[in-house]
């Protein structure tokens, strides 16, 4: 149980590397990270016993950028037959899980092996629940199995409250044929990562009001009308007629870099395509004149050194900031459908409430 196994987008291997290896050293942990290209996944293997579930104790999976999910454990190999007595001596070591996950790595040998998952997870959770190794408790760890091939598995475990919200990081989401674009999903995901599923209600309400910059045709600015929210949105491009029919968007024909409200909105979302020091000012410029109180942000990434660029934007965007004086909230993923780039969600922390419109 001393390798710490991560999903990720495949052709990202080098960031998880990257990432976890420099959060290992901060913590005081040894060990060295490996990942092959294009296989969707990486390992950081520990050089002392524990180790890997100290590193998930004292590391938050939700500041990790490029990881999809994690689980400390190692390789089992399995037979042709019988798997599940394998499974079960190789459990009987381990303490008792709360839940069971059965994933498959994000590439086209993981797509064919879930239906072998599917097929297994039933007799597998049976026999896991007769055996007394699965007892329905979020207060146990959860039992992450990650097939590599139907001969091979990595047995982990991972705390239900720290690790991802979905099998294998991976929202299922679905696309609303209303919407002008399919980059709607993007926003929609990003509230489900980056807000509470019960806060909702509270910090997407439909009194609200949005700025979408560099909005055509209108697929995050789909989002913002979905939760019935008033929209600016900004771009010299034409918006979807079906959201404009709403009443619920104004249409502004001008540049999301230099455009600002008069008063403060309550979100602003920007999917721009554009080097990605422009669009960390933009989010600098924002939160920092109180423009806004919430936002999301994609940040476009360069051809190499992703990891390494994303990490000196941020802390330049921390540190702004503090230069400023106000206080807030910054979280960064590359979510599911990202594609070359990651999502922030910031958040003014010391704004007052906001006033309604009604």
């Amino acid at each position: 149980m001393n390798t710490l196994f991560m999903h990720c987008r495949p052709g990202f291997e080098g960031e998880v590397c990257a990432e976890i290896s420099e959060h290992a050293a901060q913590l005081g942990v040894a060990g060295y990270a490996k990942g092959k290209a294009q296989s969707a996944s990486a390992e950081f293997v520990c050089s002392e016993p524990g180790a890997a579930e100290r590193l998930m104790r004292e590391l938050r999976f939700d500041k990790l950028i490029f990881s999809r999910q994690w689980a400390r454990g190692e390789f089992v190999e399995l037979p042709e037959t019988d798997r599940i007595s394998v499974l079960l001596e190789h459990l009987a070591a381990l303490p008792v899980a709360g839940s069971l996950w059965l994933e498959v790595l994000d590439t086209n040998d993981g797509k064919e092996l879930s239906t072998f998952c599917r097929k297994f997870e039933g007799p597998l959770r049976k026999a896991l629940e007769k055996a007394g190794r699965l007892v329905e408790d979020a207060q146990r760890p959860r039992l992450l199995l990650s097939f590599i091939s139907g001969r091979r598995v990595f047995v982990g475990l991972a705390e239900a409250d720290n690790s991802a919200l979905w099998p294998m990081g991976i929202p299922r989401l679905k696309f609303p044929r209303e919407a002008p674009s399919r980059s709607t999903l993007k926003l929609e995901e990003a509230w489900h990562q980056f807000i509470p599923r019960d806060q909702w209600e509270e910090r997407l309400q439909d009194d609200m009001t949005g700025v979408d910059l560099g909005a055509s045709p209108g697929g995050w600015t789909y989002q913002l009308v979905k939760r019935g929210m008033l929209v600016t949105a900004i771009d010299n491009g034409p918006m979807a007629e079906s959201l404009m029919d709403t009443g619920l968007v104004q249409h502004l024909m001008a540049d999301g870099f230099t455009w600002k409200p008069k008063h403060t909105v309550d979100w602003m979302v920007c999917d721009i395509v554009e080097k990605p020091a422009r669009s960390a000012a933009l989010i600098e410029t924002w939160l920092g004149e109180g423009l806004c109180r919430e936002a999301v942000v994609n940040l476009k990434l360069p051809m190499k050194q992703r990891y390494a660029e994303v990490r000196r934007l941020l802390d330049r965007i921390e540190a702004g900031f503090k230069e400023r004086k106000v206080r807030v909230s910054i979280a960064c993923k590359q979510l599911y459908h990202d594609r070359e780039e990651v999502t922030c969600h910031l958040r003014r922390l010391d704004l007052k409430p906001r006033n309604t419109r009604g």
